[in-house]
């Protein structure tokens, strides 16, 4: 395989297969010191590509060169050997392992056949320096940082390595605006010291800032491959399609009714201070804020996944005493929480399983009822699978969120929480969940969305609440908001601490 001198990856004749083809006769050239993304529909191939690259998948036939020579890595090691790094969109931060430890776990320094320990903890220091971690003490298990200094330290352990291609999936989806503004200056410095980046993300406006080229990736083949100057938003939208996708509609006007849902004063640790808001029925209710406000903790106490310390929660008039979740659910909650992967699915099971899972209330199970209710979810949710017998690991990101969100139709749940609904969600996932919230606030139901996207809250909800430092500082109706009001909400509880 030939290919221009500039040329540092050239895969060629790509294919890849599950149950069903998920790379097709696939192409791709990224220059030498070239940023380029990827951008796609979940289920597009693109995260397959990078796990190929990566040797933690094997292809089915194609021809992979870096610089013109062959790259067939089996397994990740040898990818790294030869300058291929990849960050997964997924956390694989080993909890129970120290940070130091896990950003050199197959790297730790040695002295006499031991781990030399406080060589570990300099290496670890410069590199989380270099992600704007430098304050955290490198023997503080991982399990105690928070998904998005998770992510920094992924990070850390990426850059750390000496690569010539670094394969970015979704790197910015737990990161704050301060955090990506470090991530942004350290891809820059990669580039200049002749790096290639390959940059998956569904987000527009970070892919023009650093980006030099687009590739648009459609059903496992490449379709497009555009300047990034040049690309419009509509245009990448309708190749990723491949057709118009429908604007935002203006928000309805709903009748809210009761309130569904009181929160009063609410207390869990540190994390969440005192507390309180309502959202009736047919009311999408926004909670906007910095990563760290409280939000997640918030939603997580409200439905008895992690301790109350103080407060009183009413749900439809009825005062609850929810202990765990189970309480919750039969109180009439639901919770999509903020790590599908971790705490909203059992990835090697079925869709079948996982669909009906919240609509369980024995041991004894009707299989025809749950295929039928399974049929009618997958068609409802337009979920791209084979069967419901598919194992949800299997499918996409944005396929196992409708997943997720959709289990709590079976049991009409009447107040949902929904913590970073559409995080690692493409595009066309995005329009189809929006949309089934949208119908969700018009049958009465009492919705109340985490979201770190100020466009997505503004185009859904009826009001936004702002927490900064544990506390809601300030609600904002339609009519009030605009997204430097509502980013300044957000650093208030900061300023005045």
């Amino acid at each position: 395989m030939s290919s221009a001198p500039d040329t540092f990856l050239h895969v060629r004749g790509l294919n890849k297969s599950f149950a069903a083809p998920v790379l097709r006769d696939f192409d791709l050239t990224v220059r030498v010191a070239e940023v380029h993304a990827l951008v796609g529909a979940n289920g597009a191939g693109k995260s397959t590509l990078a796990r190929i690259l990566a040797g933690l998948l094997s292809r089915d036939a194609g021809e992979i060169t870096l610089l013109g020579q062959p790259h067939e890595p089996r397994f990740r090691r040898q990818a790294q050997a030869a300058g291929v790094t990849l960050m997964l969109q997924e956390l694989n931060v080993l909890p129970t392992l120290s940070i130091a430890e896990n950003l050199f776990l197959h790297a730790l320094p040695s002295r006499f056949g031991l781990v030399d320990r406080q060589a570990l903890r300099a290496k670890a220091r410069a590199a989380l320096a270099r992600v704007g971690l430098g304050h955290l003490d490198p023997d503080t298990p991982a399990a105690a940082l928070g998904v998005g200094q998770q992510q920094l330290v992924e990070l850390a352990a990426a850059l750390a390595e000496k690569c010539r291609l670094l394969i970015l999936d979704e790197p910015t989806a737990a990161l704050t605006a301060r955090e990506t503004e470090t991530l942004f200056k350290n891809i820059q410095q990669l580039q200049q010291q002749g790096v290639s980046v390959i940059y998956i993300s569904h987000r527009m406006d970070e892919l023009r800032r650093i980006c030099d080229r687009v590739s648009v990736l459609r059903d496992g083949q490449r379709v497009a491959t555009l300047p990034m100057a040049e690309a419009s938003t509509p245009e990448l939208v309708k190749l990723m399609a491949g057709r118009e996708m429908p604007t935002h509609p203006a928000p309805r006007q709903r009748q809210p009714g009761a309130v569904a849902l009181s929160v009063q004063q609410l207390c869990a640790g540190a994390a969440v201070q005192d507390v309180s808001f309502e959202v009736r029925g047919g009311e999408i209710l926004g909670i906007s804020g910095l990563v760290g406000a409280g939000r997640t903790e918030t939603l997580r106490a409200i439905f008895g996944a992690d301790r109350c310390d103080g407060g009183s929660i009413t749900i439809q008039g009825r005062a609850t005493n929810i202990r765990q979740p189970s309480d919750a659910v039969a109180a009439g909650l639901a919770l999509v929480p903020e790590d599908r992967k971790q705490h909203g699915l059992l990835l090697p099971q079925s869709i079948r399983v996982n669909g009906t899972l919240a609509a369980l209330k024995n041991i004894f199970i009707r299989r025809d009822d749950e295929t039928s209710a399974t049929a009618r979810l997958v068609e409802r949710l337009a979920v791209k699978c084979n069967s419901a017998e598919q194992a949800v690991s299997t499918l996409s990101g944005g396929n196992q969120q409708k997943i997720v969100i959709g289990r709590w139709l079976l049991p009409d749940s009447k107040v949902l929480l929904l913590d970073e609904p559409t995080r690692g969600v493409d595009v066309p996932a995005k329009e189809a969940i929006y949309k089934l919230l949208r119908e969700l606030a018009d049958d009465g139901k009492a919705i109340v969305i985490v979201s770190s996207e100020l466009p997505e809250l503004m185009a859904l909800c009826d009001r936004i609440a702002v927490m900064s430092a544990g506390r809601i500082v300030r609600e904002f109706l339609p009519h009030e908001w605009t997204p430097e009001k509502l980013t300044e909400a957000a650093f208030r509880g900061h300023l005045t601490a």
